[in-house]
């Protein structure tokens, strides 16, 4: 729901900050006091386009803002969540537009795009008025309001399943096709590609061993000097290092044996001796294994000369190399045995259809009787406002399609396509009159009539329709009288389940309001000017009865105001 609304420079309002309540909010006020002008506002929070000429004389930009909350609301949740929006309790909506014509979006006061916007505002808000944002008029969300108002979502994921399945298949079959004269011409070159690196035959990080061996080998001379000569200071020669350790030792523990101070010195001196001692074995060792051998050295060199060609060749790593491998064995290998995989390709793809049809048949069966159902309910709110001998019906049929179509369905072996929700195609049809032909809501006349029906249609599925609020403008058209009470009542009671703003200039939807408001019109600095107010229990009860009687409200006016409160 929409908790509050602030307007700035927009049209003939200065700035106006509206609180909304729940349930069913009214607003009247005389022709031309800007009673249209607000629900504009909130056409624009809900992505419609907006034109420099809404900006008030003098300004330099439009502004207009939204709190919805929406702690409940899934959809929002998720819609902010996968464009890394914060979420919170309540979501600001704000449109700036400027005179040079910049028209800036905000949610939360991080700028998105108009389309951000408008798909947050088609999960908020059905608005239907003189800017048309109603869901209920275009014929493709006509079976999501059947399916949405039924017990049948098993139904519709069990055949979701199969049809992934078959969409997944159909794509294989695809890339299949395309890659046969391709395999047939590139078979040869596959071929020698492998046999060129399996002549090789690269172990992973080989050559990260080899280049370490290579250095290795290629100084060894260096390295049997080396370590000769380390060998040789350390312990083989007269004086070596290891040698007047020893002497330094006998002097250290002598002295120990004197004075005990001296014992952790010796430890510390012995243990130093001891680390000489493994240097040394170490340097022998190590020289002793050393291998002066050209030919190992020339062997590496070759080795890591192939590999690097190859590396070359197939992406720069033996990674890259083991794995165009791979995808060269899967291409000669399915080069080989095309015709097989193709032909068991072609039977999976034919039991799917077959899967897929059956769920899709099982869902037009139970979508079936929920329309019939529903469409009677419609009819029956229809008479309780003022459209007693109307027809209502959704009609479904099926698109033919050729067995090779992506997505086609067998179903009682006639082909169809299909779609996400099965394979029907669903549009509601209206007669308002006795002996009229039915004609596609959606072309439908405006006016009190489309009001009419959309107030009918919501008021049998509101307690499963997912938009939380719902805005008429001038719902009233072309009523009065008796309907407009029952009008008034179904909006009511609409109003248990959806946060309702609407406009009116009759006495018997407005005294039906849980909040009322006024728009008028004033003059400032010899400027018009539109200012809203929320009404008083008492300030409500005269504007009722100033929709009765005019400008001049009289006692009779006040009782029939009174009575049509309750």
């Amino acid at each position: 729901m929409i908790s509050s609304l602030f307007i700035k420079d927009y049209a003939l309002i200065n700035e106006i900050n509206i609180d909304f309540r729940k349930g069913l909010n009214i607003i009247t006020g005389e022709t031309g006091a800007g009673k249209s002008i607000i629900i504009g506002a909130l056409g624009l929070l809900l992505g419609e386009r907006a034109s420099v000429e809404i900006i008030r004389k003098g300004s330099a930009k439009a502004i207009v803002e939204g709190n919805f909350f929406v702690q409940d609301n899934k959809r929002i949740k998720k819609l902010l969540a996968d464009n890394e929006l914060d979420t919170a309790p309540e979501m600001i909506i704000r449109r700036e537009i400027s005179e040079k014509g910049n028209n800036r979006c905000f949610i939360n006061d991080t700028p998105v795009t108009l389309n951000l916007i408008k798909e947050a505002g088609d999960m908020l808000v059905d608005l239907h008025g003189q800017h048309e944002h109603q869901s209920l008029l275009r014929q493709e969300t006509h079976i999501q309001v059947i399916d949405e108002a039924s017990d049948y979502n098993d139904l519709i994921e069990n055949y979701r399943n199969f049809f992934a399945e078959l969409t997944n298949s159909e794509n294989k079959l695809k890339e299949m096709l395309l890659k046969e004269n391709s395999l047939k011409e590139k078979k040869d070159l596959y071929q020698f590609q492998l046999k060129e690196i399996n002549s090789v035959d690269p172990l992973n990080q080989e050559d990260e061993h080899l280049e370490k061996e290579l250095l290795i080998l290629e100084n060894s001379e260096k390295m049997l000097a080396l370590t000769s000569e380390l060998y040789s200071i350390l312990y083989e020669n007269d004086g070596a290092i290891h040698d007047q350790m020893v002497g330094v030792l006998s002097k250290l523990n002598e002295l120990a044996r004197i004075d005990s101070d001296f014992n952790e010195k010796s430890e510390e001196f012995n243990s130093a001796l001891a680390l000489i001692n493994d240097v040394a074995e170490h340097l022998r060792s190590y020289r002793d294994k050393i291998d002066l051998d050209p030919a190992r050295v020339e062997t590496v060199r070759e080795r890591l000369g192939a590999i690097t060609l190859l590396k070359k060749k197939y992406g720069g790593s033996i990674e890259t190399i083991l794995e165009k491998k791979k995808i060269l064995q899967e291409e000669i290998e399915l080069s080989e045995s095309y015709s097989e995989k193709l032909e068991e390709l072609e039977k999976e793809i034919r039991v799917l259809k077959e899967k897929a049809g059956s769920a899709a048949n099982e869902i037009t069966k139970r979508r079936s009787l929920s329309a019939k159902k529903i469409c009677g309910q419609v009819v029956e709110e229809l008479k309780n406002i003022g459209i007693p001998d109307s027809s209502f019906e959704a009609r479904m049929n099926r698109e033919n399609a050729e067995y090779s179509d992506s997505g086609s369905l067998l179903i009682e072996n006639k082909i169809y396509k299909g779609f996400n929700n099965g394979a029907d195609i669903l549009e509601f049809y209206i007669s308002a009159n006795k002996g009229e032909d039915l004609k596609p809501l959606s072309k439908v006349a405006s006016g009190g009539e489309i009001s009419r029906i959309m107030l009918s249609l919501k008021t049998v599925l509101a307690k499963n329709e997912k938009l939380p609020l719902l805005i008429f403008d001038e719902i009233d058209t072309g009523i009065s009288g008796r309907i407009a009470q029952k009008v008034g009542a179904a909006l009511k009671s609409l109003a248990s389940y959806h946060q309702i703003i609407a406009i009116t200039h009759l006495p018997q939807i407005a005294a039906m309001a849980d909040t009322h408001y006024s728009v008028e019109k004033n003059y400032e600095n010899e400027r018009v000017t539109s200012k809203i107010q929320r009404l008083s229990n008492e300030e409500s009860l005269k504007e009722v009865a100033k929709l009765i009687s005019g400008e001049d409200v009289t006692e009779e006016s006040i009782k029939t105001a009174r009575q049509l409160i309750g």
